[in-house]
């Protein structure tokens, strides 16, 4: 190698060295409650997912013209915020229950069946 072609990479590593050392990387601290969000949101997703993979859930949207595959990708699409209420909505409804109309309907079936029954 010649004495010119040695001056050049030395000046070239010179260079690199000098421009690339004024890049810092940052480190900081995350509080509890940013990484315990990541965590929910992860934990929120796999819920709302699991429950779309169900046999049940999956005819229940096909009876509704839905495909249950298109159902998984627009919820992987969405913000965490927004499965966040997903999650919490799901949680909340009632599985099944009845409603408070169900109840006073109920009620009164099982009050006329009382009346008839022990009328003397």
């Amino acid at each position: 190698m010649s004495s010119t072609m040695k001056k050049m990479t030395c000046r070239a590593l010179v260079v690199s060295l000098l421009a690339l050392s004024f890049q810092t990387a940052n480190a900081g601290m995350i509080g509890a409650d940013q990484a315990a969000a990541a965590g929910a949101a992860q934990t929120d997703r796999g819920m709302v997912l699991s429950v779309l993979s169900r046999a049940e859930t999956a005819a229940q949207l096909q009876a509704q013209g839905i495909d249950p595959t298109m159902a998984r990708e627009r919820v992987a699409a969405m913000s965490d915020q927004e499965v966040q209420t997903l999650a919490q909505n799901m949680q909340t409804a009632p599985a099944g229950a009845l409603s408070s109309g169900g109840w006073v309907a109920i009620v009164v079936i099982a009050a006329l069946i009382w009346y008839f029954a022990y009328r003397k």
